[in-house]
């Protein structure tokens, strides 16, 4: 099978939208704007990641932050780990990712669940030179637009990333605040990641985002489907805006599509997740206290769909690309 067969493939399952969200919508609109399928985008941009080098990565909700900034979800840390695993395995990257003080731990488990080391940057980048380890670096970044700017300058210059990729990361809509899919206002305790996205923009840095639900980092390139087909868009859109945008029906199920187009690039099986992978991250987001987001409950459904499906999901994300492999 030819890869823009694959890719296509991929791209309708990963957007097969079981939450109703409408995602079919964000889909359509991402898609005219690509000109082709959006997991092969994706892969694309990262497949042109030289050997060894850094690429900025970002995930992470503080899901009910007017209450607690220590409590995340569990879309997103999931399918960032998945393809952090794929870049370090297949070009030796060095994954960084950047988030706030009070979820860096568990970032930094669902990485070593998904099998990297995670060290100190310096640690890191010696591994990353050498490819003796799979690694990864997770950093921390302010919370306040003050401190934001002047941070994302000094990131930049000290790791200069070839990439830069965010998955399930709430942007600031027009009017500045962080919206939750439901309009509420959660940007207390939040890292101003898009501040740091739009300074990588600005230098040049190739960017690439996955969202599912319209106010994630990314989603001003199709802001006007948004407004339209997403409740409450009006509101909640995400101004941010990114030069691949990948839209799924989970977040996570976007990034394993992602992973799965960079495998067949490569025919390199070691970089699709697999269906075990996919269970033992989601236990291990439980045992991490993360939250599915919809019941407000800790359990291994993601966006209120069942753990069955997702384990399901990744496993026939698995079985298009595995004649490619």
């Amino acid at each position: 099978m030819r890869t823009d067969q694959i890719d296509e493939r991929l791209d309708r399952l990963v957007t097969l939208d079981l939450g109703g969200r409408g995602v079919e919508h964000l889909y359509d609109a991402a898609r005219r704007r690509q000109g082709g399928p959006l997991v092969g985008a994706a892969a694309d941009l990262l497949a042109a990641v030289p050997d060894g080098a850094t690429v900025l990565m970002t995930t992470g909700s503080v899901s009910r932050a007017w209450i607690s900034p220590t409590v995340g979800e569990n879309d997103g840390p999931a399918g960032a780990a998945a393809v952090a695993r794929a870049l370090a395995l297949g070009s030796h990257a060095l994954p960084v990712l950047v988030g706030e003080e009070t979820l860096a731990e568990g970032l930094a488990a669902m990485l070593t669940s998904a099998g990297l080391s995670v060290l100190p940057y310096e640690q890191a980048r010696i591994a990353a030179h050498d490819g003796s380890l799979a690694v990864a670096t997770v950093l921390r970044f302010p919370t306040t637009d003050e401190e934001a700017e002047p941070a994302a300058q000094r990131l930049l210059d000290d790791l200069s990333p070839a990439a830069a990729f965010s998955t399930e990361r709430v942007g600031r809509a027009a009017d500045g605040i962080y919206y939750s899919m439901r309009a509420v206002d959660y940007g207390m305790g939040r890292a101003r990641i898009d501040r740091l996205w739009d300074s990588a923009r600005e230098r040049g840095i190739p960017t690439l985002a996955v969202g599912d639900g319209g106010n994630e980092i990314g989603m001003g390139v199709i802001g006007e489907a948004v407004r339209a087909h997403v409740r409450h868009g009006e509101t909640i859109g995400a101004i941010s805006e990114t030069d691949v945008l990948v839209t799924a029906a989970c977040s996570n199920w976007g990034c394993y599509g992602i992973a799965a187009a960079l495998a067949a690039r490569a025919k390199d099986p070691r970089l699709v997740h697999t269906a075990q992978r996919e269970a033992a991250l989601l236990r291990r987001g439980t045992d991490l206290g993360l939250i599915n987001s919809v019941a407000g409950v800790i359990d291994s459904d993601v966006d209120g769909i069942p753990e069955t499906t997702h384990v399901a999901l990744a496993e026939m994300v698995h079985a298009v690309v595995r004649s490619a492999l």
